[in-house]
């Protein structure tokens, strides 16, 4: 029988999402077939499945720590906000349904077969899960329909590690608060505690540790350090802590803008990854000065977050930052806002907007969403700095409910191959200004490290030329994360919960 574990956490934001990913890795270096597994994923962070399945971009990487291609039933139901108080609902990675929070409290009793019957098909394929749960198991106005935290937990039949963040303060409160607000037979499921983010000397905390072990009788398990990891972000909480690699001084100086529905920024990990790259993401038009390249990213709103860009003068910033000669791309949603028209009577409600005007492109939003991957190639001749892109060959994936057409005599930038050759994007005639809806575009290691030398030379220096290995730099990050758990987590006795309670269950 599968063995389970499942990391519940006192808050959101308390890091379960990387200590899952580390849990995949250790079981994986220790030869078990390991996957996965969030029932219920609130982000705006996603990825395609080789199948086209839209899922979790937290679940993806933790399939990549796990060794695994990533698959849809490791992220059953994701829950993408858009505007006011409402979210898509994906499930199994299609668009069912636009839901406000009330109706789909109403709705999720319905999801609770459907996720059980996937996870149990995970569980016939694989000798561990790990199980990651969404929010807190606190909240217990929302216990009686939860299919997230102890209610995925019941269904599993399997135990739970809580997951507390000291670094936000009041740790010891956290862990007592949460348990304590539990059913007598869901705090039996927590059969230990791991605090997580600890900066200084772990001697301070003995006696803490010692006294929220006897007023609750759950061990811990545990004192996670803190640790500046590279790893994908499940959601848009991570740009608001900042980002230590913004204060390292580098040669080439890439700013993303900070749109309030900013979805995918996962795409720019691969950029941070650059020897000589700084990514900001910044909110605040003062902030593009000393871009040497300025991207808009995607967007799960696009016209609320084109009405923001003008609201907050940023559009002005943006514009003026292209007359003095900056390169700006745009990606997705991006790539939308930067053409003449936009025209959405499906979604938002805004009805016909104007884009920013730099690139010939009219977008016209439709209920079907695009949900593939696809190999690209830039086109045969660019323009200006993008010349010596020409022709490089491309992986990536799309997520998008638009279709773009371009004006006549606009230059495509790139052309998908599906089922014949598809143009995608546009470039202006001077380079300066290109977009596209291919996602994962920096993954592609000779690609960004051809486009990154490039920048250098617009501004005299040498290339770099060698580009660095994407791939093995994750596994890195991986590798890192995991012998870190295993120098401060008892994993031994995670092992022995484990398999305890699958003998309990036998």
């Amino acid at each position: 029988m599968t063995q389970a574990i499942m990391l519940q956490g006192t808050a959101s934001d308390v890091g379960k999402s990387v200590l899952a990913a580390g849990l995949c890795r250790i079981f994986y270096q220790d030869g078990w077939r390991t996957a996965p597994f969030k029932s219920q994923n609130m982000a705006l962070n996603s990825g395609i499945t080789p199948d086209g399945k839209e899922m979790g971009r937290a679940q993806i990487m933790q399939a990549e720590a796990a060794g695994i291609v990533p698959d849809v039933r490791m992220n059953p139901v994701l829950l993408k906000p858009a505007a006011g108080s409402q979210a898509q609902v994906v499930l199994m990675g299609e668009v069912a349904s636009n839901m406000d929070a009330a109706r789909y409290h109403d709705f999720k009793p319905r999801l609770r077969e459907q996720i059980a019957g996937v996870y149990q098909s995970l569980a016939q394929e694989y000798d561990i899960l790990v199980l990651e749960g969404a929010g807190s198991p606190a909240e217990i106005n929302l216990r009686d329909r939860d299919i997230a935290n102890m209610g995925m937990a019941e269904l599993a039949g399997c135990p739970v590690i809580l997951v507390a963040d000291i670094d936000r303060g009041g740790v010891f409160a956290a862990i007592y608060g949460t348990l304590a607000l539990l059913q007598d037979h869901e705090r039996w499921r927590v059969k230990g505690v791991i605090i997580n983010k600890f900066r200084g000397d772990v001697a301070l905390l003995y006696s803490g540790l010692q006294q929220i072990e006897s007023l609750t009788g759950v061990p811990v398990l545990g004192v996670m350090p803190w640790l500046d990891l590279d790893l994908e972000e499940e959601d848009g909480v991570a740009l608001q802590r900042g980002s230590a690699r913004q204060s390292q001084d580098r040669d080439i100086d890439i700013v993303v803008v900070h749109l309030p529905h900013i979805a995918n920024f996962t795409d720019f990990n691969a950029l941070s990854a650059q020897p000589d790259v700084r990514v900001r993401y910044v909110s605040q038009p003062e902030e593009l000065a000393g871009a040497d390249l300025l991207i808009l990213p995607g967007s799960k709103n696009t016209l609320h977050d084109l009405n923001w860009l003008r609201e907050s003068a940023m559009a002005h910033a943006l514009l003026q930052r292209h007359r003095d000669g900056v390169p700006l791309l745009g990606i997705c949603g991006g790539y939308q806002m930067l053409g003449d028209t936009l025209i959405d009577e499906i979604e938002s409600g805004l009805g016909r907007m104007p884009g920013l005007g730099l690139l010939n492109t009219v977008t016209r939003f439709a209920p079907h969403k695009t949900t593939t991957q696809v190999s690209a190639q830039m086109a045969a001749t660019l323009p200006g700095w993008l010349a010596p892109l020409a022709g490089m060959t491309l992986q990536g994936y799309e997520i998008h409910m638009g279709q773009t057409t371009l004006a006549e005599g606009a230059q495509p930038a790139l052309w998908l191959q599906k089922e014949g050759a598809v143009a995608d994007g546009t470039v202006s005639d001077d380079g300066l200004v290109w977009g596209t809806y291919l996602h994962g575009l920096f993954d592609n290691d000779t690609f960004t490290r051809v486009l990154v030398d490039s920048l250098r030379a617009r501004k005299g220096l040498l290339p770099l030329g060698s580009a660095p290995q994407y791939a093995s730099y994750k596994a890195q990050q991986f590798d890192r994360l995991a012998q870190t758990m295993r120098q401060h987590i008892d994993m031994a006795k995670i092992y022995q919960i484990m398999r305890e309670h699958q003998e309990c269950r036998e």
